[in-house]
């Protein structure tokens, strides 16, 4: 069986898209199954990614005030020939971009299954850009998008349910998994939390973009607030993005760290105190789990995916979205009970260990191969 996915997000970015699709590139070559990847952007070696040489770099340009990401233009001599030769029994999509429709198409052109996965609730984001009256356009596009597909698979229940009342079809689940040899307390790290903390601070960590919709202002709120009742917190942010200075103006006994990946990552999480994480607009929530799997308790608005989790593993506090006396109030009931802490953790982590990415990924590809065959007959 052979797979064609067209994504603009892979290594070296760091986000939840990137991370998923490395997972289910690992799970696809530890089962033979044949792939390639068509993207912007690559893994920088061979030797970090053994699946480097099945990524095929397309020209792109950078997405304006964030140059973080970049859109590809698959619209050059040769990219069809070279789907043609690979002869793909089921092509990938992702999202609605000139890289996205152009997968798309040429999949239905050839007659063959093509589905997409919805990671990002691209749409909820408007409002935080003054661009609410384009809504109901956004919506539109991503409906259009993803009903020409014979599946859509979407990361939790929540974002099933908000997507099917939005008229999207044939939606199915995918969700994610977390590596807990990766992300464990054992790899906590007195060194790095002296250093984070040098005068005891209790650490308060987020890991994410930098980006307005990831709720941070809400977070700069939380944080105030703690100080104002007299606790003595220090926020740590492990991520990029235009909002990196201001940050540093409000809250400049913070530490901002930049994208942290791999082992650093992991010793990060398993040496703060409390994951604080005030979006609203997930899909999942990847980092959850790796908070959780690192034996963080956890703080956030039970909204879309994230809501999805702390119900399910008990492993935090959820308030409702927009309230952040709530968040504050669940900061300062955990940092003020280790017992408490202690118990929520336990919880994440007994939840983390259920959600192995083989058993995800292997009935994705086992969908890959019901709708190659059922294409065939």
């Amino acid at each position: 069986m052979r797979i064609a996915i067209f994504t603009e997000s892979l290594p070296p970015l760091t986000d939840g898209v990137a991370r998923t699709f490395t997972r289910l590139a690992e799970c696809m070559d530890a089962e033979g199954v044949d792939f390639r990847f068509f993207s912007p952007v690559a893994p920088p070696s061979a030797g970090s990614s053994p699946w480097r040489a099945r990524v095929h770099p397309l020209p792109s340009f950078a997405i304006p005030m964030y140059d973080y990401y970049r859109c590809a233009w698959p619209h050059f001599q040769g990219l069809e020939q070279e789907l043609e030769d690979f002869e793909p029994d089921v092509v990938h999509v992702t999202t609605p971009t000139f890289l996205g429709y152009f997968g798309q198409s040429w999949a239905l052109r050839h007659r063959l299954p093509v589905v997409a996965s919805y990671h990002t609730h691209f749409v909820q984001y408007f409002p935080y850009y003054h661009a609410s009256a384009l809504m109901p356009l956004g919506w539109g596009l991503l409906r259009h998008f993803h009903n020409r597909c014979a599946r859509t698979y979407a990361p939790s229940a929540s974002a099933v349910q908000e997507l099917t009342g939005r008229g999207f079809e044939r939606l199915a689940l995918w969700p994610r998994g977390i590596d807990t040899q990766a992300f464990n307390p054992r790899h906590r790290d007195p060194g790095l939390r002296q250093r984070l903390s040098a005068k005891g601070e209790k650490l308060i960590l987020f890991v994410g973009r930098l980006v307005s919709e990831k709720g941070l202002k809400d977070l700069v709120a939380v944080v105030r607030r703690l100080q104002a009742k007299g606790q003595k917190v220090r926020p740590v942010f492990a991520g990029d993005g235009p909002m990196a200075r201001a940050l540093r103006r409000r809250l400049p006994q913070a530490q901002l760290l930049g994208f942290v990946t791999g082992l650093p990552l992991s010793q990060l999480y398993a040496s703060c105190d409390l994951f604080l994480f005030p979006s609203r607009t997930e899909t999942f929530g990847n980092v959850i789990l790796e908070a959780m799997a690192s034996g963080l308790p956890v703080v956030a608005y039970n909204a879309g995916g994230v809501g999805d989790i702390l119900s399910q593993s008990q492993a935090g506090l959820a308030c409702e979205p927009g309230d952040r006396e709530g968040l504050a109030q669940a900061c300062l009931s955990l940092l003020k009970s280790p017992g408490r802490s202690r118990l929520m953790a336990g919880r994440g982590l007994r939840e983390a260990a259920k959600r192995s990415w083989g058993a995800i990924n292997g009935a994705l590809i086992q969908d890959y191969r019901d709708l190659a065959q059922a294409r065939v007959a």
